[in-house]
């Protein structure tokens, strides 16, 4: 008995369906959904298992981190399965993959990046350990702006239409924009009395988040640029892959970058417990108050 899923997807909007991959097409496909659930999900589990490698302060941005990789790796086997639903195997090996009555559901993405998201900005602020007022005064900014922008952004995705398709993306594109602004303007500002190393650190995990981000648009746009190539099986494969990659630097990479700040800060605040400052470029340890001194 054949299942019917009927959800608003960018499939479904389209009268031109994506009627069939051919096989290598598919293996692409396949194996970077493959790649991206075994990056995000050993991510998750190293980031939980490190936890005592550094100071309690920071580990909370590890347990953020470690759920960030959970919570795609679960859409990620979501979409992998869809994914081999929606084009079943031909009668041979080399047969192109059709689509079945099981269509294609982007809307997996959304519902992950509408979560993550905003989770990642919460991580990046809680491994600086600031203020409750200045983790405050950033979250607050970053969080509804970072939600904002993927609700935004869904409504175009599920429409092949160019006027709609380009408000929304344009609407979607302005919370980035502050996205931008916060992070580089406002969080530097945070950043007073933090070492060199560590505000470098920053820097790479800022470059990296908004270098990752800049995929989405592009693959959003495909549609609007026409032609079989951007809009046809071949967009289709160009899309998928590249939020893949996106996903696992944005999240799996990112993580383990946090771990490292994490790790960093450590060794600077308590260098007897967790290590030798020398690890750290040479950096002098700092003076913290409360820090535990080695027995």
């Amino acid at each position: 008995m054949q299942r019917t899923i009927v959800i608003s997807t960018y499939a479904t909007a389209s009268k031109d369906l994506i009627s069939s991959l051919s096989s290598g097409q598919y293996a692409t496909v396949y194996n970077l959904l493959s790649f991206a659930i075994a990056s995000l999900l050993f991510t998750s589990l190293f980031l939980l298992l490190v936890q005592g490698r550094v100071a309690p302060r920071y580990r909370n941005a590890l347990i953020v981190s470690a759920t960030v990789c959970g919570i795609a790796t679960y859409h990620y086997f979501r979409i992998f399965s869809n994914f081999k639903e929606s084009y079943p195997a031909g009668s041979t090996v080399d047969s192109a993959h059709a689509l079945s009555a099981v269509q294609f559901n982007e809307g997996y993405r959304y519902v992950d990046w509408f979560l993550t998201v905003p989770l990642l900005l919460v991580e990046t602020v809680a491994v600086l350990a600031l203020t409750r007022a200045a983790s405050r005064h950033l979250l607050i900014r970053l969080v509804p702006a970072s939600a904002l922008m993927i609700a935004l952004g869904y409504p175009g995705e599920i429409t092949l239409s160019t006027g709609p398709r380009i408000i929304w993306g344009v609407l979607a594109t302005l919370p980035f924009i502050y996205l931008i602004y916060v992070l580089f303007v406002e969080l530097t500002r945070a950043l007073d009395g933090k070492t060199a190393e560590v505000r470098r650190q920053i820097s790479t995990l800022r470059v990296l988040l908004i270098g990752s981000w800049m995929v989405y648009p592009i693959a959003f746009a495909f549609p609007l640029l026409g032609g079989t190539f951007f809009s046809g099986a071949s967009g289709f494969v160009l899309r998928q892959g590249g939020y893949s990659i996106a996903d696992v630097l944005a999240k799996a990479l990112f993580g383990l970058l946090i771990f490292r700040l994490a790790r960093t800060q450590s060794i600077l605040d308590e260098p007897l417990i967790y290590g030798d400052a020398e690890d750290v470029h040479g950096a002098e340890p700092r003076a913290v108050p409360g820090a535990r001194k080695a027995t």
